[in-house]
């Protein structure tokens, strides 16, 4: 063997020891890790299988108005006591071998690791029935890595202690199946009306493709998606031999009807409401840490429930007889708290809350955001500018728009921002659009938390960009609050199950969103839909109304076709109305365009009735004088249109509306300047 032959095989030797000794210390580590898992979990025993505790909800005044997972704490079932069809469907679509596997299923969830991987994200799941029950009843839903290695422990130590049908069992018990509905029992109850032993091979696979995503595959969410799943789980079913396929077209012709409607909801008072509710409070026991599937919670809430009730009551009186939906949330100036909150006409029907939920354009109610900017950027209420017919170009002079307003007629001349408002004149809506600039628009969007395009074209000065009422109204308790931040809430503390508070409501912070001034400026033109003065072309908005106020009121209201938005506040309570159909339909009669006017000043009304009359505080910097409408100039009693006017002390015209005042000296000589001879001007000096 020469030189070079021998220290190749020197050095082969040499690389394979090394790949052996890293073999076996790689092994080695991985009995060390197993042993060491073992010990740990022998150690920490078995992790019990709770059963999560009834979370109490209170109002502000400490009274108890509903409660949360009661129906799981009721309905524990073994597992022979569940229809076979529900626990094989659930199988079949959560976790095929899980009789197989020791609480991990290694195939998948190399799969989701690649997958992760490759998108940088942790969006992919590969949790196993075991791993699942580990996470609903131990920890958060928090996508993190840190997460996953309790969800694996817990697995690990579920599987160590417990036997199969025994973790089945605790699943099938404790899964989330919408609605507030946790555990087979609760959810047949409350879908078929029947005990989940009673189950039949089509209604258990629609209720076992709910826990995917409760809210997308609730049947009484969206039915469709409900359905396909049902077929995708039957034909799973049929594929790993549960079913024959004579079975499955049986369970698919099946007519399955939904008994929500005969279930008691536990939530009696507000369950809109209370749905804000909870998912409030889980944001903020998951921002701490907590886990709000413990149960146990005692949360206070911000609920009057006169402002509840009085908002049910003008829902019921003013609402037509027929499928339109409304949304009503009110809101204290103040803090921003949730006063009252109502997310449709029958929860019993459908929990789709059309005040959080329902992103829908709300038309001229975006105006005030609008011209909060253009406040910010040299315009005041005496603002001037033509509003005649116009046809708008955009997108570097590709596109046109014309813009028509709510009867197709337009002024004559000129209009003041003030009137503008008071009308919902849209071409002034447009030009003032164009003029501040649309990032000045998208800015202050953004300020007010509303959402905004990114897309530059005037349609979005008259509301094409879709928001929620909730939003909404909350940007115009901000300008309520004389242009402060506020931020909605529901929640006034939260207890745990040992009465040891873990949350409580901090008041807000004074951050200005908007200028005081500003603020003060729009409330008062907001006041103008009431007031008949500032009637042209088209009546002021809100004058039919006029008659029914006992008190001062802010609004704007906002008309799409199928959209119907009027939200206004006074110094201490902001409440936004919407009317509309679900899917959109267009609104043509008189009921359908009118019940949120009528909802919203009964409404109002009531929570104000037997409280003093409240005024608009003025700020520094700010005096009211009396203005002609029609020129925008000081008042005089040869001016008919008049009207008290608020604007900074910068802004108040010095001219007055006409030359000659009978009753004012300056006129007279002014006339006398016209005559040669001053005899006749003597005998007025």
């Amino acid at each position: 063997m020469d030189r070079r032959s021998y220290q190749r095989h020197i050095r082969r030797k040499k690389k394979i020891r090394n790949i052996a000794f890293y073999l076996i210390a790689f092994l080695c580590a991985i009995v060390v890790s197993f042993v060491g898992l073992r010990i740990y979990a022998q150690v920490a025993g078995a992790p019990p299988l709770i059963i999560t505790k009834a979370s109490v909800f209170l109002d502000r005044n400490g009274n108890q108005i509903g409660d949360y997972f009661t129906a799981e704490r009721r309905y524990w079932k073994e597992l022979d006591e569940i229809s076979p069809y529900l626990i094989e469907a659930t199988i079949a679509v959560e976790d095929k071998d899980f009789y197989q596997h020791n609480g991990f299923d290694y195939s998948r969830i190399a799969s989701a690791v690649l997958n992760d991987l490759k998108t940088r994200s942790k969006a992919e799941g590969a949790s196993t029935i075991t791993q699942q029950l580990a996470r609903n009843l131990y920890l958060t839903l928090e996508k993190t890595w840190s997460r996953k290695i309790m969800e694996a422990l817990y697995a690990y130590r579920l599987e160590l202690f417990y036997s199969k049908d025994e973790i089945l069992e605790a699943y099938l018990n404790t899964v989330n199946y919408g609605h507030g509905m946790y555990g087979a029992e609760a959810a047949s109850r409350y879908y078929f009306g029947k005990s989940a032993s009673d189950l039949t091979l089509a209604e258990s696979a629609l209720l076992a493709g709910i826990p995917k995503g409760p809210s997308i595959y609730s049947p009484l969410n969206n039915y469709d998606k409900a359905f396909n799943r049902q077929k995708l789980i039957l034909s799973l079913m049929e594929d790993q031999n549960k079913i024959s396929s004579a079975e499955k077209e049986r369970a698919l012709s099946e007519n399955i009807v939904l008994k929500n409607d005969q279930w008691t909801a536990s939530k009696t008072i507000a369950p809109y409401f209370l749905d804000v509710v909870w998912q409030e409070a889980t944001k903020i026991l998951e921002e701490k840490k907590l886990n709000i599937r413990e149960g146990g919670w005692i949360i206070k809430t911000t609920l009057n429930q006169a402002h509840q009730k009085a908002a049910e009551e003008a829902i019921n009186k003013n609402m037509p007889d027929n499928e339109l939906q409304v949304g009503l949330v009110s809101m204290d100036v103040e803090t921003g708290q949730v006063t009252a909150l109502v997310g449709g006409r029958n929860y019993r029907e459908s929990s789709y809350n059309r005040v959080t939920q329902a992103l829908r354009q709300p038309g001229s109610a975006i105006k005030p955001i609008l011209y909060a900017a253009a406040l910010e950027n040299g315009f005041t209420p005496l603002t001037y500018l033509d509003v005649g017919e116009t046809i708008f170009t955009y997108d570097d002079g590709r596109a046109t728009y014309k813009p028509q307003n709510v009867n197709g007629k337009f002024a004559d001349g000129d209009m003041s921002m003030a009137q503008a408002i008071a009308i919902s004149d849209n071409i002034y809506a447009v030009k003032t659009l164009e003029q501040i600039g649309y990032d000045k628009f998208r800015e202050i969007s953004e300020r007010f938390n509303l959402r905004y395009s990114n897309k530059d074209n005037p349609s979005m000065a008259l509301g094409t960009i879709e928001n929620s009422l909730y939003d909404l109204t909350n940007a115009y308790n901000i300008i309520a609050a004389k242009g402060q931040y506020r931020k909605p809430t529901t929640i006034l503390s939260i207890h745990n199950a040992e009465g040891e508070l873990v949350y409580e409501y901090e008041e807000p912070s004074e951050e200005q969103v908007i200028s005081e001034q500003d603020s003060f400026l729009l409330t008062q033109m907001m006041t103008g839909i009431f007031d008949p003065v500032f009637s042209d072309y088209s009546p002021a908005t809100g004058v039919s109304l006029r008659s029914r106020m006992t008190h001062t009121y802010a609004a704007k209201s906002g008309t799409t076709v199928s959209d119907q938005w009027l939200i206004g506040y006074s110094p201490s309570i902001t409440t936004g109305v919407w009317n509309g159909y679900d899917q959109g339909k267009t609104l043509s009669s008189s009921s359908d365009m009118s019940a949120h006017k009528q909802v919203w000043i009964d409404f109002m009304e009531a929570v104000h009735r037997d409280k003093p009359n409240e005024s608009f505080e003025v700020p520094k910097g700010v005096r009211g004088v009396m203005i002609d409408i029609e020129t925008g100039k000081l008042a005089t009693d040869a001016c008919p249109k008049q009207r008290l006017m608020y604007l900074k002390e910068e802004d108040i015209p010095t001219k007055k509306c006409t030359d000659f005042d009978f009753f004012n000296e300056d006129g007279w000589n002014g006339l006398f300047e016209l005559f040669p001879f001053e005899s006749l001007k003597g005998l007025f000096n």
